[in-house]
């Protein structure tokens, strides 16, 4: 049996000790994911295991790094996170995992599997971490042994919170077992040999690249040489993943859509193609500009996350349309944000349909359930009215219906980044909006 690596996830900043993470009913994130934590590798050492416990005053990226700088054939690592909602009703434990790896899926419904068995907690499923509110989970993709990211509740939730505190020892056995259980199969899988990876061909500039690529459990990878070539450098992206394979480096291909490159796959020819997105830099993350989407690829993009919404609100991919190309806002973004907002329109918050709210405005008054509009096309423009009074000092075309647009302070928050803090305390709130603009984008060929 190799060793396990266990990281209490709370946030976390560069060397500024522990950051608290959630902060609900007088207690922290941090807190009680170290107290579970300790309590699992207690039991694990009680075992036989060799178990490494991350420190606490690292940031995501150091630990990964210390993780990676011990981490061996063998060796696993989990990090527990507490989970959050603005509806308290929300429950239950998940596992992520690195997406189109089937392994580490059934890693996870393993770990999940062995939870549950320990404590009531509903479960949430084992997913791809593509699922994930900022699109990517960096422990699930760059610690360089097996890795999985397990949200053992919802700290927002009464019942969730007090299983974490309540039962706390029952939580880290099931934990525990898991654990055990992973890496033991690990230990009596027999040594792998040298993979070989099969070849794809590089299509760039309508002709085919001289040098090819690999396919590695289902991602295309491409030589780092070609990189350089369009034009991208990567020297400072340490989180962008590096494979070598016979003496050549590789990057996932998928990872340079954030540096405009436009990624498509051709299955009949196992081809992949490259070329520069038709999107200009800052078209994706400037709130005001012009939307790039249809009616049809939004309303398919919405029902593909929530396959009642369209029956709710058959118009509201319209409505956003023609709301923000009248004032000037980039309507892709905005739709983004309503999905952000309200969950793919699951609401779930204290927010309710009837409201017509899709943007989460407050109501002048501060009253708890914020605004209320009377129709779904003045709470669409109450919401665009909004990103425009943060976004530009430019007057409105329509007549106001934001009940606090008066309190912007015009223009503060030209890019979706500038959000966060601002419309929302999330600090990851405007990398959630733009990671789901770069999943429609992707969904409708744009990307």
């Amino acid at each position: 049996m190799r060793r396990i690596f266990i990281s209490a996830g709370h946030g976390g900043t560069e060397g500024s000790g522990i950051d608290p993470g959630i902060v609900v009913a007088g207690t922290t994130e941090a807190r009680e994911m170290i107290l579970t934590r300790d309590l699992v590798m207690s039991e694990l050492r009680s075992r036989g295991f060799e178990v490494l416990a991350v420190p606490d005053d690292l940031s995501m990226v150091l630990s990964i790094a210390w993780i990676n700088a011990r981490g061996i054939v063998g060796d696993v690592a989990l990090e527990i996170h507490g989970d959050a909602s603005g509806n308290p009703a929300v429950r239950g434990a998940s596992v992520f995992y690195i997406p189109n790896n089937d392994v580490r899926k059934a890693h996870a419904e393993l770990l999940l599997l062995a939870l549950l068995r320990r404590v009531p907690l509903p479960s949430r499923g084992t997913r791809p971490d593509t699922d994930a509110g900022t699109g990517i989970l960096a422990f699930c993709r760059q610690v360089s042994v097996p890795s999985l990211l397990m949200n053992i509740g919802f700290l927002t939730s009464p019942d969730d919170r007090s299983i974490i505190q309540n039962r706390r020892r029952d939580l880290a056995l099931g934990i525990a077992d898991g654990l055990a259980s992973w890496s033991r199969a690990l230990s009596v899988q027999p040594p792998a040999p040298e993979p070989v990876y099969s070849t794809i061909d590089i299509s760039l500039s309508g002709g085919i690249y001289d040098e090819q690529g690999i396919i590695v459990n289902g991602n295309a990878y491409i030589p780092i040489d070609l990189v350089d070539r369009l034009g991208i450098d990567l020297t400072q992206a340490t989180d962008i993943r590096r494979l070598v394979y016979r003496n050549i480096v590789y990057v996932k291909a998928i990872e340079l859509r954030p540096f405009n490159i436009a990624v498509s796959w051709d299955a009949t020819t196992r081809t992949i193609t490259l070329q520069h997105a038709t999107l200009c830099p800052g078209q994706v993350d400037r709130i005001m500009g012009l939307g790039q989407t249809s009616e049809v690829q939004m309303m398919m993009f919405l029902k593909s996350n929530n396959e009642g919404a369209i029956a709710q609100f058959p118009e509201l991919p319209r409505l956003y349309r023609e709301e923000g190309t009248t004032e000037g806002v980039n309507y892709d973004i905005a739709f983004c944000q309503m999905c952000v907002e309200t969950g793919f329109l699951q609401f779930g918050s204290d927010i309710k349909p009837g409201q017509n709210n899709f943007g989460g405005l407050g109501d002048a008054t501060g009253a708890a359930d914020g605004a209320i509009f009377p129709s779904a096309r003045i709470g669409v423009r109450a919401h665009i009215q909004h990103l425009k009074a943060y976004a530009s000092t430019a007057p409105l075309v329509q007549g106001l219906v934001d009940p606090r647009f008066r309190f912007v302070a015009r223009g503060v928050a030209p890019l979706v980044g500038q959000l966060s803090g601002r419309w929302a305390a999330d600090p990851q709130y405007g990398e959630k909006i733009i990671s789901l603009v770069r999943r429609l984008y992707e969904s409708s060929g744009i990307l």
